[in-house]
This record gives structure tokens, sequence and C-alpha cells, in this order.
């Protein structure tokens, strides 16, 4: 039996090239999906605790994207996506699952002015994916923008393309809160599934999805193709994200202080999936809280300007310059110490 050997973030480097890029605010961080166009690559997960209607439209003025997750009733989705257009979002992304009333779902969510699908399973290269992205895109023709996935391959890529997905989410179990590798033995690292579906001769967009931890993962995604990244762990303890505010007491320094945290859990966690199906099947996620991050512009300004800065080391003024100059090495152990902030290694 033979192993191919895969990589992931922490296993490259981006090589610093020949810049003429005097200033930040000349790069273009401009995407698309089919035609429809966005200034930033950013796309919100499609998790209960992290899309709701303050999200999509916060990242739909900044020129992302958000989708509001599909574990509630219909009415209730509905209701989000409606209020987010109301609110004046002029890109909304609802998320559906493939089966049941997957249909019913799609059909009122775009009603209420979604016009981007997110067809949302974990293991996307299913014989339901095909036969609910050939029923949707029926369905609604080219009226509505499809996002599809999750998937790990170029096989699977190219599947999801040809069966009626206009962009592909790339990543399998790589999320913080993920734990579908322990539990089921299978996944690919995302950087390693990104590579390999970029090279697929299809219009598809890419979106790298999951285990995406820093501004500089974000560049070395881009690099290696995708046009878009998915964000869940990145934007968890937002003002925007919805939840409720925990106070904890903490001693720090020797003396009480209280700090405020939210939330963040798996899709695929006991608490989750108790809570929008009454019962768990297989679990593969669990459920964490992440300090309170503040507004979702600060956080996502700051993703930005290390994105901006990735592409200037490559003398990149677009995304689509950036992913043909960018160079990757391979690093050492000793090269990832030396990556990281260190000074109290010493």
């Amino acid at each position: 039996m033979k192993f191919q050997k895969v990589i992931t973030f922490d296993d490259v480097l981006l090589q610093p090239q020949y810049s003429e890029i005097e200033s930040r605010s000349t790069i273009s961080t401009g995407t698309t999906i089919r035609d429809l166009s966005f200034g930033i690559p950013v796309i919100s997960s499609p998790m209960d605790t992290i899309t709701e209607r303050q999200m999509i439209y916060a990242l739909d003025k900044l020129g992302g994207l958000g989708i509001v997750h599909r574990y509630n009733t219909i009415p209730e989705q509905a209701k989000i996506v409606h209020s987010a257009h109301a609110d004046g979002a002029q890109n909304i992304g609802a998320a559906i699952g493939v089966s049941g009333d997957y249909l019913e779902r799609s059909k009122a969510v775009v009603m209420a002015g979604a016009n981007v699908l997110c067809v949302d399973i974990a293991h996307g290269h299913h014989a339901l994916m095909k036969n609910a992205l050939k029923c949707l895109r029926s369905l609604f023709d080219e009226s509505v923008y499809i996002v599809a996935g999750n998937v790990a391959t170029l096989e699977g890529f190219n599947d999801l393309a040809d069966w009626g997905a206009d962009a592909i989410r790339v990543g399998i179990g790589g999320g913080s809160i993920c734990s579908t590798r322990i539990q089921t033995g299978h996944g690919v690292p995302t950087l390693q599934s990104v590579i390999d579906c970029a090279k697929s001769d299809r219009n598809a967009t890419l979106i790298a999805d999951g285990g995406i931890k820093t501004s500089g993962d974000i560049a070395k995604a881009i690099a290696a193709g995708a046009d878009f990244v998915m964000l869940g762990s990145m934007l968890s303890g937002a003002d925007e994200t919805p939840g409720d505010v925990l106070t904890v007491p903490e001693i720090v320094g020797g003396k009480q202080v209280y700090s405020n945290y939210k939330t963040y859990r798996g899709m695929a966690s006991v608490e989750a999936q108790i809570d929008w199906r009454g019962h768990t099947a297989s679990v593969e996620g669990v459920t964490s809280t992440v300090p309170c991050k503040g507004p979702v512009h600060i956080i996502v300004e700051s993703i930005m300007n290390g994105l901006k800065s990735g592409m200037s080391y490559s003398g990149a003024a677009s995304i689509t310059s950036f992913q043909s100059k960018s160079r990757f090495i391979e690093q050492t152990s000793s090269g990832k110490i030396e990556s990281s902030t260190h000074i109290n290694l010493l």
C-alpha cells in the first residue's frame, strides 16, 4: 500500500518575492461566485453560534457573505433572511440540506430574499448531493447561486461542479471544533485539499473551509487556489454572533476579574444535535467557549490587513495574481518554531 504525503498550513510558508506595491490600499481582494462580485473573500460558516441576521448584514456591508444556518424551522430561517433583507443586505446566503424539507426550505428562503443557497452536508461527495443539486438547479435555473460541500478531493470537486454547484466548500475534518477525523478516521488536511481541487478545469468557485486559524493561513489558502475562505472560529465571539454573553469570574494576577465569553459549537456536537433534532447520531463535533472579541468589522479588518500584507510580500495586487505568482516552501519542525513568536521558549 502506497501512502501519499500531504501538507497543511503549518507545514509550508510562502516565499517572499520582489514587490512594487507601495501601499496595501492599492491591493484588490475582490472575488466572485459566477457573476456575483464580492469585495473580500470571506464567508461566514452556517453555524448556529456564528451566522444569523446581524452577521449577514455586517459581512454584506464589508463585502463578504453570511450564510444563515439551517438548524431551525423553515419559518424561523425565512424570518432571519427577511430581516437581513429588510436591513438592506444585498447578498444573503441560506443553508439547506439534501433530504426531507430541503426543497420547501429553499423556496422559502429565496422568497424571503436569499440569493445564495448553501447545500450544507458533512460529506458532500454523495448520491444525495447529486440529486439535490440537480433538483435545485432545475427549480431555480441560474437565478440563484448554489454553494455545495464539503468535499476533500479533486474528484469530489469536479463532480459537484458537474452536478450544478457554482461554488464548492473544500475541507473535511479540519475545523477547530470538528472531531470527524477522530471519530471516523477520514479526512484530508485542508490546504492539501485546496491544492488538489485547484487543479480542476471546471469553473466552480473554490471555498477553503476548515483548519484556518490566522490571516497567514488565509493567505496560504488563497495562494494555493481558494477564491474564498469560510470562517467559523475566527469570527466566533464577535458581537454579531448569536448567543448570550457569559460572564465568568477569573483570577488574574491574584485578583478576581470578570471576563465575557460566548459559546462556539460544532453542529455535530452533542449539544447542537439535541437542540435541533432532539437526539444524537454520530458525534463529530465539540462545544466550547471563546472570549468576546468585539465588533466583527474589527476582526475582519485585521484579517484583511494580514491578507493584503501577505499579497504584498509576493508582489501581488490581486487574488488572481497572488495565485499565479506564489511560491510555497516546506518548513521543518525547527522552522515551525522559528515561524511562531518564541521569546518564551528561550
